[in-house]
């Protein structure tokens, strides 16, 4: 069996707050542990207004306070944002207070528009320093040098686990470099998935960390008793990503019938191919959809997401799903 992974965005719905999306997160997180899902990622997005999870590190505390077993971790945190020394002290203390439970996902996009981008740094740095702010961030969470001037403190020693995010070739890359383990975010862009995990996978040097690949892919999954529910569910998600692409995000829109009748015919083209790596539909579909691209892709494990406006309709979607994946 593939191992199965969730990641979380604590979607907020129209008619719904933010303090309701994060309680929906943690119901969610505990139905996923009973699930026997792997992980639970939580992702940061910033100046979204239907996305709670701005602050990761504090949901994901959150999060790990409400459970007891299943991993918590960031899918991800967007490090260009942060001094490498800052989220080390926080997933440090994270990992001092939930031993052996607490995932790093690193990202290099800002996960917001520049404006804001701008806010959260005060300055746009001229060039790309990620892979070193990668170095140094796991720098901080191994064992010190016994002559270091700067520590973690929770942190060091901590051994945090790090992955590298991407949707491209060069998160590929640095992943294989790097020797960690990497995560490809094909739920909203699938367009070189394959040429990353082959990149990622003939490229891969051991390290102290992992001694072989380790890649694990996004899978948008909408399911539910029939397939006729589980397409009007999933609609809420193409409305919110449409939005997006036109520059009007809002809240989690409530499902439709017809979307035909609110997204112009260019513009959901473009959010179903961008949402094409997914599983739509009653049991039996969603197996057979998954099956075919665990087959094309063998990845080593699979993270699961989908957003969905009624919080019980989304854990039951989960479940369904990870009942599939134990079939598989």
């Amino acid at each position: 069996m593939t191992p199965y992974s969730l990641l979380d965005l604590s979607p907020i719905p129209e008619g719904h707050t933010a303090a309701d999306a994060l309680a929906n997160s943690v119901t969610l997180a505990q139905a996923a542990e009973a699930a026997d899902y792997n992980r639970f990622w939580l992702a940061e997005h910033h100046n979204m207004p239907g996305i709670a999870s701005a602050a990761t590190s504090l949901v994901i505390a959150h999060v790990a306070a409400a459970t007891k077993t299943i991993r918590v971790g960031a899918g991800g945190i967007m490090l260009p944002n942060h001094a490498p020394l800052v989220i080390a002290e926080q997933f440090g203390t994270l990992a001092t207070l939930y031993p052996n439970r607490i995932d790093l996902g690193l990202g290099r996009a800002p996960g917001t528009d520049m404006a804001t981008a701008r806010a959260l740094r005060r300055h746009m740095a001229p060039d790309d320093s990620f892979p070193a702010d990668v170095q140094e961030l796991i720098g901080y969470l191994d064992d010190p040098a016994p002559d270091a001037s700067v520590m973690a403190v929770p942190g060091a020693g901590t051994h945090v686990p790090v992955w590298i995010l991407g949707s491209s070739l060069y998160g590929a890359q640095l992943a294989a470099y790097f020797g960690l383990p990497y995560a490809f975010a094909s739920h909203f862009a699938p367009a070189q998935l394959s040429d990353a995990l082959a990149t990622y996978r003939a490229t891969f040097r051991p390290s102290t960390h992992l001694d072989k690949p380790h890649a694990m892919m996004a899978i948008g999954v909408c399911a539910a008793e029939t397939d006729a529910e589980a397409q009007f569910l999933r609609s809420s998600q193409e409305l919110a990503f449409a939005r997006l692409r036109s520059g009007t995000p809002g809240k989690l829109p409530r499902p439709v019938q017809d979307i035909t009748t609110q997204v112009a015919p260019a513009i959901l083209a473009q959010v179903r191919h961008a949402l094409s790596c997914s599983a739509t539909g009653a049991p039996d579909t969603v197996q057979s959809q998954l099956a075919t691209l665990l087959t094309r892709h063998q990845p080593d494990e699979v993270i699961l997401t989908g957003m969905i406006h009624d919080p019980a309709a989304r854990i039951r979607s989960f479940q369904i799903a990870a009942e599939v994946m134990r079939r598989l």
